[in-house]
């Protein structure tokens, strides 16, 4: 090969490698069921002292996860099925919304699965910290739990996951996930990507993608077209 087409290589494979470690993905398994994930992804714990792999990337307390009702093991209460990377959430319980802040910022595009009971949910992409500064992109969701006809596995409730994504201009550094509280749920947040789910790739300081919460996704029991809440009482 001669010194022009190794150095064309070269940098070819070069860009093809920060393109893939430009896109990271939080499914957010190991964090711990109704545990807030605060900094899992950013070097420290979780609040029951869980850690992952350090993307930069830091949630707020509200932002919590939560595990699959049909998990072996201990009982759980998470009112979903199907979700894109069993068994775990993101969702919460207080407030209007849970937040990820990516303090090293991320750019390009944003992604991630979700099911809401409500047509209130909605995404922003900010170019400050929680939650501040100018709005990049917005998505608003609608309502599609039981899209489809889908049933459980073999129970929960919310149980149809849409991926959805958006293309943006700037450098983000913060995400909010809103809605009405225990009635929307996330899963498979991905950042520097407008597609869904693309493959993680663990390299530790890259941002990732945002955090969520779950409409009904915690159980209270009631079971009329399905229980309405992420998480059961």
């Amino acid at each position: 090969m001669n010194r022009i087409g190794f150095w064309i290589c070269s940098g070819l494979l070069s860009l093809a490698s920060t393109a893939n470690a430009a896109i990271v993905v939080l499914d957010f398994e190991g964090v711990g069921d109704l545990a807030s994930v605060n900094d899992f992804y950013n070097g420290g714990t979780d609040s029951v002292g869980n850690s992952g792999t350090n993307y930069g990337i830091a949630f707020t307390s509200a932002s919590l996860a939560i595990t699959d009702g049909d998990t072996k093991g201990q009982p759980r209460i998470g009112n979903f099925a199907n979700e894109p990377s069993p068994d775990t959430v993101l969702f919460f319980l207080t407030g209007d919304a849970a937040t990820m802040n990516v303090d090293a910022g991320f750019d390009t595009g944003f992604s991630f699965f979700y099911s809401t009971n409500f047509n209130t949910g909605f995404v922003r992409v900010y170019d400050g910290p929680n939650g501040t500064g100018s709005v990049l992109a917005q998505i608003d969701l609608r309502l599609n739990w039981q899209d489809g006809g889908c049933s459980g596995d073999p129970t929960g409730d919310f149980c149809n996951w849409d991926p959805i994504g958006v293309r943006f201009d700037g450098i983000a550094r913060s995400v909010d996930f809103g809605g009405t509280l225990n009635q929307v749920g996330f899963d498979d947040i991905t950042l520097g990507s407008d597609v869904a789910g693309g493959v993680s790739v663990p390299v530790p300081g890259v941002p990732a993608l945002l955090g969520a919460g779950m409409v009904g996704l915690v159980w209270s029991g009631r079971r009329s077209r399905g229980d309405r809440t992420v998480r059961r009482a």
